[in-house]
């Protein structure tokens, strides 16, 4: 068996909201025109199949899946999401995806499994639909990254946290472009996006969290990364290090307030998708480094090929196939 579990969709009142604030000039989400060739620069061939893709739920994308062998996706709305609206909006759309996403899962109980989407912006309301969401049968919420420049690491966003701890489900933590602070020198160079500045942003977004204690306060959170958890594995050792020599001075470093090294955290709090990395001697040194209980298999459907990713994926010797494919994303989604 083969679940995907970092796997992305649409609706057609976000990409209606996303087009009007790009026609308004979207001038609080500098980094949004940056995105939206995914789904308006429809001269190229690949964005086109990728919009459409991204709107099915249905015998398109079960199709997709029957080529590849994939058996199920976990299924959560594309970046930015809803992050990008104000309050109102971002929570009227959120309910709207989390409705039709859930319709979908119970067509197609067998095949689909969905994380909620939430508008951190409106943190209680966020907390709110988190609660009525896995109501529906959703299995956790999906964050794209930062919201409006400000990261689950801050106290506002706490009621958030506090609710996935408190219904036992997972926060997935997906890219998005980098915050606005930081996007011009990504942007000068097209590197904003998957090359470079996905993982970049999002990898921060995971240890802002893990340095100011957000585990210590929330110590059953359990958070997704995708793409091999974001490049920081690979940092680990280098981290723990200078994280004890930096805490010895506090007063320069008043923002450490962990009580222990990121990796303790890393390998207790996160788990690790592959989504779009499966490559051998990647995969393998991250599976090293994590464990075989906290690696699950993905796809990022339907920005990378369903058949080309799961045959690359066949041709790595993982330690455990089952926990791979399977057992593991059965655990952290709790899936029946």
């Amino acid at each position: 068996m083969k679940i995907a579990t970092e796997e992305a969709f649409t609706t057609p009142e976000l990409i209606k909201g996303w087009n009007a604030l790009l026609n308004a000039g979207a001038p609080a989400e500098p980094g949004l025109p940056l995105l939206a060739g995914v789904y308006q620069n429809l001269e190229i061939e690949r964005s086109s199949e990728v919009a459409t893709n991204l709107a099915d739920l249905g015998a398109g994308r079960i199709a997709h899946m029957d080529e590849a062998g994939v058996d199920m996706q976990v299924i959560f709305i594309t970046a930015p999401g809803v992050q990008v609206f104000d309050a109102d909006t971002g929570c009227g759309l959120a309910k709207n995806a989390n409705d039709i996403l859930a319709d979908a899962v119970n067509n197609h109980p067998t095949r689909f499994a969905g994380l909620a989407a939430i508008a951190p912006q409106a943190p209680q309301r966020a907390a709110r639909e988190l609660e009525r969401a896995v109501g529906l049968g959703l299995k956790g919420a999906v964050v794209n990254s930062h919201t409006k420049g400000q990261y689950l690491d801050a106290p506002e966003f706490w009621p958030i946290l506090e609710a996935a701890e408190s219904l036992d489900v997972p926060i997935y933590i997906h890219p998005r472009e980098s915050a606005p602070a930081m996007l011009a020198p990504f942007a000068e160079r097209h590197l904003e996006k998957a090359m470079w500045g996905f993982q970049t942003e999002t990898g921060l977004h995971a240890l802002r969290m893990i340095v100011s204690g957000v585990f210590d306060r929330f110590p059953k959170l359990q958070i997704g990364l995708g793409h091999l958890g974001e490049g920081i594995p690979f940092w680990l050792d280098r981290q723990d290090r200078f994280y004890l020599r930096y805490r010895q001075a506090p007063d320069t470093y008043p923002h450490f307030k962990a009580e222990h090294v990121p990796s303790k955290y890393f390998l207790e709090n996160f788990f690790v998708t592959t989504s779009g990395h499966n490559w051998d001697p990647a995969l393998r040194f991250v599976e090293e480094v994590i464990g075989e209980d906290r690696l699950l298999f993905a796809v990022d459907y339907p920005y990378e090929n369903c058949v080309q990713q799961t045959e690359q994926a066949d041709a790595v010797t993982v330690k455990n196939p089952d926990k791979f494919y399977h057992l593991n994303a059965k655990k952290f989604f709790k899936l029946d």
